[in-house]
């Protein structure tokens, strides 16, 4: 399948590329193209559009409060409750106003920042930023498990072991 997005990739349009790769569609193409031939050029290339908030009829989209992220797992029944924490994640770091809904969104939209300014294709950032994506994702995993074991949650596990 071929899924096309705005140019100029920044949280969620690195975290869906990310979660469709990874958990619908392994070998999915992207498109990045400027935001008014969004439309015109899905059709052209017979591709999905998302993330693309000026347009109604996008419906991979921001919902409410929601960012695309979420929509993706709700539409593709991914039901993993780790990948719903993570959509959380997404949303503080790219919704300005949804910053608490979690501790680590504001690092994450750091990182995304500073991969905008030093990496300057969209398919570049794309290979660069889905490490960050799954380790993301493995240490919402570790937590939570670590949660149910009936620990503080503010008391996170110690990740540092990992570089000693």
């Amino acid at each position: 399948m071929r899924w096309i997005t705005r140019q100029n990739v920044k949280v969620d349009r690195v975290a869906c590329p990310w979660l469709i790769k990874r958990f619908i569609d392994p070998r999915a193409e992207f498109l990045f193209v400027p935001e008014e031939e969004l439309l015109e050029r899905a059709r052209q290339e017979d591709a999905i559009p998302f993330d693309a908030t000026r347009f109604s009829e996008v419906s991979l989209n921001h919902r409410g409060e929601r960012c695309t992220f979420e929509a993706i797992l709700e539409d593709y029944k991914l039901t993993d409750p780790a990948l719903h924490r993570l959509g959380l994640i997404v949303r503080g770091a790219d919704v300005k106003g949804q910053e608490k809904h979690s501790l680590e969104s504001p690092g994450l939209r750091a990182i995304a920042q500073g991969f905008a300014l030093c990496v300057s294709s969209d398919e570049e950032r794309l290979t660069q930023e889905f490490p960050i994506y799954d380790a993301l994702l493995e240490y919402v995993r570790h937590q939570m498990c670590f949660n149910r074991r009936g620990r503080s949650a503010s008391s996170p596990p110690d990740l540092w072991r990992f570089f000693r």
